[in-house]
């Protein structure tokens, strides 16, 4: 997947938006906003700016993501962030799109679940 095409499938999720709260080298993508009552803005996606392959990090289920890294060389544990809960994936191929879709829902869900306010608001991403 591109870049232009994995921005454009996050952002078609249910209340999806983009910032830069660490810079232009990192593409964060949230869900939630804090000027909601009773919301705060969760992040589930990252994209580093600029790499080829592109990069992108999401939360996934730790025995997940186990699974994952050992039948994939192109998943690792997430970079710059917490290595139990969220995965890197390089797009280079090894997984198809409809699997890459399908972490990105996941990781969607994972992070509407809590609070409350949020899966309400937005769903859990599965509706797409």
């Amino acid at each position: 997947m591109t870049h232009s095409q994995l921005e454009e499938y996050i952002l078609s999720l249910p209340g999806a938006w983009l910032d830069y709260p660490f810079g232009e080298q990192a593409a964060v993508y949230k869900v939630g906003h804090k000027d909601i009552p009773g919301q705060k803005e969760r992040m589930f996606a990252l994209i580093a700016e600029g790499t080829d392959p592109v990069r992108v990090s999401l939360k996934c289920d730790p025995a997940y993501s186990i699974a994952l890294q050992e039948r994939h060389s192109s998943v690792s544990p997430g970079y710059h962030l917490n290595k139990k809960h969220w995965i890197t994936i390089a797009c280079d191929g090894q997984l198809a799109e409809r699997e890459v879709q399908e972490l990105v829902r996941t990781s969607y869900a994972l992070v509407t679940k809590q609070p409350g306010a949020i899966k309400n608001n937005y769903g859990d991403g599965n509706d797409s």
